[in-house]
C-alpha cells in the first residue's frame, strides 16, 4: 500500500509521500494510493508523482497512456512527467459539505496492458469562509420588569468551514447592562445567550444598540457581525415558557410536502393580552413552515437524506407584552431506499481481438448508490451466457474480463447486460447493456467525444473567429483511424451555408464566416461528419446547435404614444376632477434585444409640473400624483425616457401632451394653440415657382447674349435700316445721348455719320446708314427696333448739335437703388445689387425699357410710373428701381426731351417740339 499527503505551509505546497509496504514487483496495485492536499489549490498544482508511485518509468509513459477515470474532472495526469495535477477548483465545502473527512476516490487507467489503479485524495479544510449572520440586524424586546440574570437566545451565525476553522465563540460590544454567554448544543455547535446584568428602566433609557460578533478558530480568525436593537417595554411579569428547551424528532426523507413534523407548545402565566403567544421560526429557509398560532411545524418541500441529514431550527414564542422565549428543534432525516444503483461503464473496448487471452480486461464497471448502510450495498452480475465475467476490484468497483477464448467467425459481437442490485428492503436494481465487437478489420466508425454539441456565441462576433471544435476518434490504426471533418447538413439555406460557417477538415475547428445578428438569426443546426480513411471508409455524424447570444445593440422603440405624420405628439385628455393615482396613459415600448438587454425602465426627463404626474418605473403607466390645482396649467408636457438594462444602456424618448378637460369641446381651445403643420404641397409649389423663375432668367440671359453676339459680328450695311422717320430726321444725322455715366451696367451710344466704319458695341453701331435698312437685316431675321422710315433718305447727314443738354446726374437716390425684394439699403453711389438674381432681373428690365423708349411708345409716360415693369417682372420692380433716363433722350431737330408722368405732376411742362417728332402709323415690332 502507498499513502501520500500534500500540505501547504508558509505559502508553499510541499508534497510528501509516506510509502508503506510497497510491493516492488507487483504488476498492478489492488490497494488505494492516498494523497492529502489542502482545498482551493490552484489549477495545475502537483498533487504527487503518480507514475513514480505506480512504479512506471518515464520511458514507459508514452506507451502506457496513463490517464484518470472519474465522474468529475478534478484531476489529470501529465503525459510528460506522470504527475497527478489539479484540473479544476477544489472547494471542500461545495464537494463534501460538513463532512469531517472529505475524500475523492477515482481510478487511474493504464494501457498496454490495460489496468486500473484506485486513488484517493483527501481535501483538508482551510479557513476560507467567514462566519455570517442571516440578518444584519435583529430586534429584541425586553420588559423593564425583567430580573437580572434573565437570558435571551440570540441569532446563530453560520460558518461553512469545519473543525477549528468553524465558528468557535461570540463576543458582545461592551455594555453595563448586558453580557454574553456562549453555550454549546449536543451536536457541538455553539450559540449565544444574552444575559441581563441589571434592571432596566424604560423611563431612563428605552433603546439599546449592541454589536454581536461571531469568531472562528482560524489563523488569523475571521469574523462576522450583526446589530442587536433592544427595545425596553413596559412591565410584563411572566415570559412564555416552552415545554422543552430542545425538541428532537426523526423524519423519513420521502414524506410529502405539508407533512406535520411536530407541534411546539409554550405557556404564559399572565392574563389577557400578555398571555397571547405567537410563534416564529428562525433559520428554516424554505424547507419548513410554522403556524404562528398553533406552533405546528410542517414540511414545505421534499427532503433528501443524501443532501442534508439534519436540520436545527430555532422557534421563538412572544407574548402580547413583548417577552420572548426560544427553543431548539432538532430534526434528523432518516434514509430510505429510494435510490437505484447507477452503473457506469468506463474504458470499454469496443473491439476485442479474437486472439485475446483469457482474463483480458475489457472494461471497468462502477456502481454508485446514493443510499447509506445496507441500502447502499450493491451486488453486480452478468445476465445470460457470455464468454465474460465480473471480478470485484474494490468497494462498488468491478472489472469486466474475458472468461474464455473468442472466435470472431462464430460470434462477431456480444450484447452484455450488467445488473446491479442493492440490499435494501425492498431491493432496488438497475441494468445496462454494452456491445462488444470482435474483429480485426476496419469495422469501427469514428466516434465523437460528445453525443451532441451546444455552442454559445455572442452576436457581432468578428468574421473568421473560431466558435467551436469537434473531435472524434477511431479505434482503428493507420489510415483506418485518420479522421477528417466536414459539414453535411444544416437548417440554413444550402447556398448560404458556407457564408455562415466552415470547418477545418483536419482539426475539426468550426469558424464563423460572418458576424451573426441575434435579432435575425438566434440559432441554427449543423450536422458534422467525421470520416476515416479506411476502405471502405466509415463515418459518424454529430449534431451541433449554435445559439447566438444577445448583445445590447438595439435601442428601445416606443410603440405608444405615436407621432402624427407631421412629427407632432398626440394629446391625451385628463378629467379635471381626476383623483391622485388616476391612470392617464401608458407609455409602451419594446426592445428587439432579449433578456436583461430588453428589460425596460421608464423615467421622466422633463415635465411642465414635476409634481403633478408619476411614472411607473417598469410599467410605463402615467398617473396623477395629486389633484389639479387652480394655478396648474390646463396643458402639460411630459418628456419620458425609456432605457433598457444593457451595459451600456440604450434609450429612447417619447413626448406626452396632456390636456385637463372634461370634454372634447372644452379641450379644443388648448388644442388650437398648436401651430398648424406646414403644407407639403405648398412647399412643393414654392420650389417649383423658384425653379421656373431661375430657368426663365437663364433663358432671357441666353437670348440677350445671342443678340449681343449677333450684333457684334454683323457686317451688313443694312443694319441701320432700322431707324425709321419716326425718330430720325430726314436730312440730319441722329445722335443719341451718351449714357456711360451713372451706375447702369451698359451704355447706349448711337451715332449717325456720312461714311466710315466705326466700332459696334452692343447698340453702338458703326455701319453707314442707308435707305431701307434696319438694325438687323430684314432679309435674314426681320427688322428689330425699326426706328426710321425706309422711304426717307438719310444720306449725307450733317452733325447735329444737341438742343437740350441731357441731365448727366441721374444716379439712383437712396430710395431708387435696386436691391433684393425692393430693399432700400446701400450707399449713395448707387452700387449694383449684390444678389445675382436681382442683378440679372434688373439688366433684363433695363434692356426692355430701353427698347420701349426707342420706339417712342406711350409707355415711357405711363401714369402708373412703372414703365411696364410691374406687369412684366412683378410689382416689386417699379420706376423707383430704374433711373429716369428719358430726360437724356432728345430728338434731332427738336429741343424736346422725354419725361415721365411724375415730372408732369411736379408742374414741369415738357419742352415743345417741331414736326420732326413723328408718330408711326403702323404697329412697330419690338
Amino acid at each position: 500500500m502507498r499513502e501520500g499527503t500534500a500540505e501547504r505551509r508558509q505559502g508553499r505546497r510541499r508534497p510528501m509521500l509516506l510509502p508503506f509496504l510497497l510491493p516492488l514487483f507487483c504488476p498492478a496495485l489492488s490497494e488505494q494510493i492516498r494523497y492529502k492536499i489542502p482545498e482551493e489549490m490552484p489549477t495545475g498544482s502537483v498533487v504527487g508523482n503518480l507514475a513514480k508511485d505506480l512504479g512506471f518509468s518515464v520511458q514507459e509513459l508514452p506507451t502506457r497512456k496513463l490517464r484518470i477515470s472519474s465522474k468529475k474532472p478534478y484531476f489529470g495526469v501529465s503525459s510528460e512527467s506522470g504527475e497527478l495535477l489539479v484540473s479544476s477548483r477544489l472547494d471542500r465545502e461545495q464537494i463534501c459539505g460538513k463532512k469531517l473527512v472529505c475524500a475523492l476516490e477515482f481510478e487511474a487507467v493504464a494501457e498496454n496492458p490495460l489496468n486500473f489503479y484506485h486513488l484517493s485524495v483527501e481535501l483538508e479544510d482551510i479557513n476560507d469562509h467567514t462566519p455570517k449572520f442571516a440578518h444584519t440586524s435583529s430586534e429584541l424586546q425586553i420588559s423593564e420588569s425583567a430580573q437580572p440574570g434573565t437570558r435571551f437566545i440570540l441569532e446563530v451565525a453560520e460558518d461553512a468551514d469545519i473543525a477549528l476553522n468553524s465558528l468557535q465563540n461570540y463576543k458582545l460590544s461592551p455594555s453595563p447592562g448586558f453580557s454574553l454567554v456562549n453555550k454549546e448544543k449536543q451536536d457541538g455547535r455553539k450559540y449565544p445567550e444574552l444575559v441581563l446584568e441589571k434592571t432596566l428602566d424604560r423611563e431612563q433609557q428605552n433603546y439599546y444598540r449592541l454589536v454581536l460578533t461571531a469568531l472562528d478558530g482560524g489563523d488569523p480568525p475571521l469574523s462576522g457581525t450583526t446589530e442587536l436593537r433592544i427595545q425596553v417595554t413596559d412591565a410584563n411579569d411572566n415570559p412564555p415558557v416552552f415545554n422543552q428547551e430542545v425538541y428532537k424528532v426523526r423524519l423519513p426523507e420521502n414524506v410529502p410536502p405539508g407533512t406535520t413534523v411536530l407541534r411546539v407548545t409554550a405557556t404564559d402565566k399572565d392574563e389577557g393580552v400578555n398571555s397571547e403567544i405567537s410563534y416564529s421560526l428562525h433559520r428554516a429557509g424554505q424547507v419548513f413552515g410554522l403556524n404562528s398560532k398553533s406552533g405546528e411545524i410542517t414540511t414545505q418541500t421534499t427532503l433528501d437524506f443524501e443532501e442534508i441529514k439534519e436540520y436545527s431550527l430555532v422557534v421563538e414564542a412572544r407574548d402580547g407584552g413583548g417577552l420572548v422565549a426560544q427553543c431548539t428543534v432538532e430534526i434528523n432525516i432518516q434514509d430510505e431506499n429510494d435510490n437505484r444503483p447507477e452503473i457506469t461503464v468506463d474504458s470499454l473496448l469496443e473491439t476485442i481481438l479474437e486472439n485475446a487471452e483469457t482474463g483480458t480486461l475489457i472494461a471497468l464497471i462502477k456502481i454508485h448508490d446514493g443510499d447509506s448502510g445496507e441500502n447502499g450495498e450493491v451486488n453486480c452480475r452478468l445476465d445470460g451466457e457470455v464468454p465474460f465475467k465480473i471480478i470485484s476490484s474494490s468497494k462498488n468497483s468491478y472489472k469486466l474480463v474475458t472468461d474464455r477464448a473468442l472466435d470472431r467467425e462464430l460470434t462477431p459481437e456480444y450484447n452484455v447486460t450488467i445488473t446491479a442490485t442493492d440490499r435494501g428492503k425492498p431491493p432496488l436494481s438497475s441494468s445496462t447493456k454494452v456491445t462488444l465487437h470482435v474483429g480485426d478489420v476496419n469495422d469501427n466508425a469514428p466516434l465523437f467525444h460528445q453525443a451532441s454539441y451546444l455552442v454559445y456565441i455572442a452576436e457581432n462576433n468578428p468574421p473568421g473567429a473560431s466558435i467551436a471544435q469537434v473531435s472524434a476518434s477511431d479505434l482503428d490504426l493507420g489510415s483506418n483511424g485518420h479522421v477528417s471533418y466536414s459539414i453535411i447538413a444544416s437548417d440554413l439555406e444550402p447556398k448560404s451555408l458556407w457564408s455562415y460557417v466552415t470547418v477545418n477538415a483536419q482539426s475539426g475547428v468550426v469558424f464563423a464566416q460572418r458576424a451573426f445578428d441575434h435579432e435575425q438569426l438566434r440559432s441554427f443546426q449543423l450536422t458534422l461528419q467525421a470520416r476515416d480513411q479506411g476502405s471502405p471508409s466509415l463515418s459518424a455524424n454529430v449534431s451541433m446547435r449554435v445559439l447566438v447570444g444577445d448583445r445590447n445593440d438595439n435601442a428601445p422603440r416606443v410603440l405608444y404614444p405615436t407621432l402624427e405624420p407631421d412629427g407632432s405628439a398626440l394629446f391625451d385628455m385628463v378629467p379635471r376632477a381626476a383623483e391622485p393615482g388616476y391612470l392617464v396613459t401608458k407609455v409602451v415600448a419594446v426592445d428587439a434585444d432579449s433578456g436583461h438587454n430588453a428589460w425596460l425602465s421608464y423615467h421622466v426627463l422633463q415635465a411642465s409640473d414635476p409634481g403633478l404626474f408619476s411614472l411607473g418605473l417598469r410599467t410605463g403607466e402615467v398617473r396623477t400624483a395629486r389633484a389639479l390645482g387652480e394655478k396648474d396649467a390646463a396643458r402639460q408636457r411630459l418628456l419620458v425616457g425609456v432605457r433598457d438594462g444593457g451595459q451600456p444602456p440604450l434609450s429612447a424618448t417619447a413626448t406626452l401632451l396632456l390636456v385637463f378637460a372634461d370634454s372634447l369641446q372644452e379641450a379644443l381651445p388648448d388644442l388650437s394653440d398648436r401651430s398648424l403643420p406646414p403644407d407639403p404641397q405648398a412647399e412643393l409649389q414654392f420650389y417649383l415657382v423658384v425653379a421656373l423663375a431661375l430657368v426663365s432668367v437663364l433663358f432671357l440671359l441666353a437670348v440677350i447674349l445671342a443678340i449681343t453676339l449677333r450684333l457684334r459680328h454683323s457686317s451688313s450695311p443694312s443694319v441701320w435700316n432700322c431707324f425709321q422717320p419716326g425718330l430720325c430726321s430726314e436730312s440730319k444725322p441722329v445722335v443719341f445721348p451718351n449714357y456711360s455715366e451713372g451706375t447702369l451696367p451698359y451704355s447706349y451710344n448711337l451715332y449717325g455719320a456720312h461714311a466710315g466704319n466705326t466700332e459696334c458695341n452692343f447698340l453702338k453701331c458703326s455701319e453707314p446708314l442707308s435707305s431701307g435698312q434696319g438694325l438687323l437685316c430684314p432679309e435674314s431675321s426681320g427688322a428689330l427696333f425699326p426706328l426710321c422710315d425706309s422711304s426717307e433718305p438719310t444720306s449725307h447727314p450733317e452733325p447735329l448739335t444737341p438742343q437740350a443738354p441731357p441731365n448727366t446726374d441721374w444716379r439712383f437716390s437712396q430710395a431708387q437703388r435696386p436691391g433684393t425684394s425692393g430693399s432700400q439699403n446701400g450707399d449713395e453711389t448707387g452700387t449694383w445689387p449684390n444678389n445675382q438674381f436681382d442683378t440679372e432681373m434688373l439688366q433684363a428690365m433695363i434692356l426692355a425699357s430701353a427698347s420701349e423708349a426707342a420706339d417712342g411708345s406711350s409707355t415711357l409716360g405711363g401714369g402708373a410710373g412703372t414703365m411696364g415693369l410691374s406687369a412684366r417682372y412683378g410689382p416689386q420692380f417699379t420706376l423707383q428701381h430704374v433711373p429716369d433716363y428719358r430726360q437724356n433722350v432728345y430728338i434731332p431737330g427738336s429741343n424736346a426731351t422725354l419725361t415721365n408722368a411724375a415730372g408732369k405732376r411736379d408742374g414741369k411742362a415738357p419742352a415743345g417740339g417741331n414736326g420732326n417728332k413723328k408718330k408711326s402709323g403702323k404697329k412697330e415690332k419690338k
